[in-house]
């Protein structure tokens, strides 16, 4: 992969697997130096970081185990990458959670915990690193929205209202660092093939008697009209892009990878 990133920082949210890890593996492939953060079992952690190590160019990746939900840990988390990379010219909101329930029987504690988590968490690391992008005079943010940053499903009331304020903070931050080499966009994936994400198919299966094959293209994937996953490596393409040469004019964007979901 060409050096695109050579010399940079990237600190990548939730990125001991699924998309932050994608993300992190090609930022580091690309040159950048890669800050990871995220929950695990030890071990799965230990091989994240011996991963992207490895795509660095040898040793361990940095690791944060900041509390996403906990706003002094996630400030601490920037100041930490800035003192072990030396900067964080990139920085990657990814962390999430997910909750499914009809809203008059929604947690009170799972809405507090996902509106903490895969909003809350974007606003407190943008603000603690825009002073050093300022301050270096270049720096790229990328939040992992949703296509339920765009448009809503069911039972997902937590969710879709925090990944709507995503969206609705990158177009702020966008305009407030406007005329300066710092830009600030958010991608949308539709259904993304994780671990997590493939464990709901067989369940899927079970409960309407059908094949697995089936219950991904007619149940999972109903609003997807690719009827196929969106890949990891699609989704991690897209940021790389945004923080590479000839992106510097793409601002603000909501940027859909979710197989045809927002045109249907």
């Amino acid at each position: 992969m060409e050096q695109t990133l050579a010399g940079r920082t990237a600190l990548i949210t939730g990125s001991t697997s699924g998309i932050g890890h994608g993300i992190a593996m090609q930022m580091a492939r690309a040159g950048a130096k890669v800050m990871l953060n995220g929950f695990g079992k030890p071990e799965e952690i230990a091989a994240a970081r011996a991963e992207v190590g490895a795509a660095m160019g040898g040793g361990d990746a940095p690791y944060s185990a900041a509390d996403m939900s906990k706003p002094d840990e996630v400030r601490a988390m920037v100041a930490d990458c800035e003192k072990t990379l030396g900067a964080c010219d990139i920085l990657v909101n990814n962390a999430g959670i997910q909750f499914v329930s009809p809203v008059e029987e929604f947690p009170d504690a799972k809405w507090d915990a996902i509106i903490a988590i895969n909003l809350s968490s974007n606003f407190h690391a943008i603000k603690a690193a825009l002073p050093g992008m300022r301050k270096r005079n270049w720096g790229r943010v990328v939040n992992i929205a949703s296509a339920h940053g765009l448009v809503a499903s069911p039972y997902k009331v937590a969710y879709v209202a925090a990944k709507h304020g995503v969206v609705g903070m990158t177009k702020v931050v966008a305009l407030e660092v406007a005329q300066t080499p710092i830009t600030c966009n958010a991608i949308c994936p539709g259904f993304v093939r994780t671990p997590l994400a493939e464990a709901q198919v067989k369940p899927l299966a079970e409960k309407h008697g059908v094949s697995e094959e089936v219950a991904l293209r007619d149940y999972l994937l109903e609003k997807q009209p690719s009827k196929r996953w969106i890949e990891v490596d699609e989704v991690a393409s897209m940021a790389l892009w945004l923080c590479g040469p000839g992106s510097g004019g793409v601002n603000g964007a909501a940027l859909s990878v979710d197989g045809g979901w927002l045109a249907a």
